[in-house]
């Protein structure tokens, strides 16, 4: 026997939590599949435990600056364990708060499903059906083909485990390398990244990352990059990983190695194939309107998806997006054009709209106005050791194209480009709006 529902949605995080928002506001029939916790990775394992350690980094890095400010502080010493105690009690309530609201919205089944028709689901043995299946698995850990890569922990283990270790080898120089190396640096850990491409943080605009990379070495974070890692070998009680680096051979000690290769769609486990959902193990293909091209009563949202950032509030987006195309009588396409992010290293860097390098490629006729902030007075006043901002500008309409920004509070700032981008504000109507004083968002007109 089965169950019918209007809409079955795999996955209850941001992007499955997007969906039956609208979904239940149209009064549609709902279910939830979760296998794991509620609310899924952003909550649980990524964005929000990790705020909370990148927060005791950020009050570290203060701690540091005081004497500039003529305050004598003593050494400051983190203790590792209360401050994974301090996560692991400010998020405990949050999968059954959410769960809590899935049943508000519909029935919840809490099990692993896969594809047992192109509109059914078997979970654990139940039997779904569906107008429309919604994927919003999120994602994984990207697997590394390594010797020895199940020496290595993830990101899950990094926001769980009470003991810090003294040394730490990121493979991988992703967003969470970067994010959880400068958390470990300012706690006190020995930390080496090794990447495999030429640079960091492909994705970003190369100066930005550069000012990111001075101010991580700064710290004492050592970057390599092209680098072969070749193997992890246990070393008694410690680990040993083995690289080639320049041309040469090397290895390097450490208590943990952390894979920071960034992550991949969560669907090898679907049954894609049953579902007539066409895929290459990994990427599922979509339609614009992130529909599935081979079975149009599947629906992809989120992490799951490959075209589109890995980032939560994207995915509660995409989730919404996705809805309305199911509820509404038209269907609606994701507008990608303004995407603000940030990377939460200390300082942090901000991003949204086209790097200097995609606007190249697109032809575009523009100017790129860079400035160093390190030395500006409202930088030096919080003695902040770095500050970055590279605006890209359209040379006729001077339309602002993209936004990077190192510190001077960027991951704040950069809303205020986005707005701009999203109502198409040239730089001169940014830079004749009043600023309160003395503020870092006082600084904008002089980076435009």
């Amino acid at each position: 026997m089965s169950k019918r529902y209007d809409i079955v949605i795999v996955g209850a995080g941001n992007a499955g939590f997007g969906v039956s928002q609208v979904a239940h506001e149209a009064g549609k029939s709902i279910a939830f599949v979760e296998p794991d916790l509620f609310g899924g990775t952003c909550p649980n394992r990524g964005c929000t435990p990790k705020k909370i350690l990148v927060a005791a980094a950020m009050a570290l890095d203060e701690i540091e600056r005081a004497p500039t400010h003529g305050i004598e502080v003593g050494a400051a010493r983190l203790d590792w364990t209360r401050l994974i105690e301090r996560k692991r009690e400010m998020i405990a309530d949050l999968p059954k708060n959410l769960e809590a609201t899935a049943r508000e919205r519909g029935d919840v089944y809490t099990g692993a499903a896969r594809f047992v028709g192109e509109r059914a689901l078997d979970v654990d043995g139940e039997r779904l059906e569906a107008e429309h299946i919604v994927i919003a698995t999120g994602s994984k850990t990207r697997p590394l083909s390594i010797p020895g890569a199940e020496l290595m922990i993830t990101s899950d283990e990094v926001l769980s485990e009470r003991k810090r270790p003294e040394e730490v080898v990121f493979v991988g120089g992703g967003v969470i390398a970067m994010e959880f190396s400068h958390v470990y640096a300012r706690a006190g850990s020995k930390v080496t990244i090794l990447e495999v491409a030429p640079r960091l943080l492909g994705n970003l605009d190369a100066d930005a990352v550069a000012a990111l990379r001075k101010e991580s070495e700064r710290i004492g974070i050592r970057i390599l990059t092209e680098v072969d890692v070749q193997a992890i070998d246990e070393d008694g009680e410690r680990l040993r990983v083995r690289f080639e680096h320049d041309g040469k051979a090397q290895a390097l000690g450490a208590d943990r190695v952390v894979n920071g290769a960034g992550r991949v769609a969560n669907v090898e486990d679907l049954d894609l194939e049953t579902g007539g959902v066409e895929h290459d193990g990994n990427r599922i293909e979509v339609d614009d309107y992130l529909r599935s091209k081979s079975n149009p009563a599947v629906w992809v949202a989120g992490d799951a998806l490959v075209h589109s950032a890995q980032l939560s509030p994207l995915a509660t987006y995409e989730g919404k997006v996705v809805a309305r195309s199911i509820v509404g009588d038209e269907l609606q396409k994701p507008d990608y054009r303004v995407v603000p992010s940030a990377v939460y290293t200390i300082p942090a860097l901000a991003s949204v709209g086209l790097t200097e390098t995609a606007a190249k490629d697109q032809g575009m006729d523009f100017d790129a106005i860079t400035s160093d902030m390190s030395d500006w007075f409202s930088t030096l006043t919080q003695a902040e050791p770095a500050g970055f901002a590279k605006i890209l500008l359209e040379r006729d309409s001077r339309r602002i194209l993209g936004a990077h920004l190192l510190g001077h509070h960027g991951s704040d700032l950069i809303h205020l480009f986005a707005l701009a981008m999203r109502h198409d504000l040239t730089a001169d109507a940014v830079a004749e709006q009043l600023y309160a004083f003395p503020t870092f968002a006082a600084d904008i007109p002089s980076m435009l």
